[in-house]
């Protein structure tokens, strides 16, 4: 396995689902599987916890590679030094009919040790990846149907002025 592709419909424009996602700091409220520290701009190295399923948390310090707003957020990491295992983490947002999103979650690896890491942990990458997309499914559309949450929330944060595309 060179790739992790999973996918979620949330009912929700992007711009709802962008809020949340790009919301670091709340992620301990919602998501199971990721968290992260920094800002999401091009170049910004983040602080990452992964908590698979079943398997220990994994830290690392990847760099944030494509940020577009309410479309796609990517970050590069590696194990150790380039080559070993590398990952390009993938969130990507496709706006679909009557105001849903689609949410992609994906990952593409490479290195010298991608076959026996993912053999090992692939399985509770995916259950995670899967884990994180329905969190989101309900964090954000619980936001909007709350109506804690609106369209415009997104232009009003400082961090996005940096981060656009």
């Amino acid at each position: 396995m060179n790739r992790i592709d999973t996918s979620i419909e949330i009912d929700a424009p992007p711009s709802a689902v962008w809020a949340v996602l790009r919301d670091f700091d709340s992620y301990p409220e919602w998501n199971p599987f990721v968290r992260v520290m920094g800002r999401p701009n091009v170049g910004a190295h983040l602080r990452v916890e992964l908590r698979p399923p079943g398997g220990r948390p994994t830290r690392f310090e990847p760099t944030v590679t494509a940020v577009e707003r309410e479309r796609e957020f990517r970050w590069q990491g590696h194990l150790l030094t380039r080559g070993i295992y590398d990952g390009e983490h993938v969130f990507r947002l496709e706006p679909l009919a009557d105001g849903r999103t689609r949410f992609v979650h994906a990952e593409s690896f490479s290195g010298l040790l991608v076959r026996p890491i993912n053999r090992l942990f692939g399985s509770r990458f995916v259950q995670g990846f899967e884990s994180m997309n329905e969190a989101l499914k309900t964090r954000v559309e619980s936001l909007v149907a709350a109506g804690e949450l609106a369209a415009g929330d997104v232009d009003a944060d400082p961090q996005d002025a940096d981060a656009a595309a």
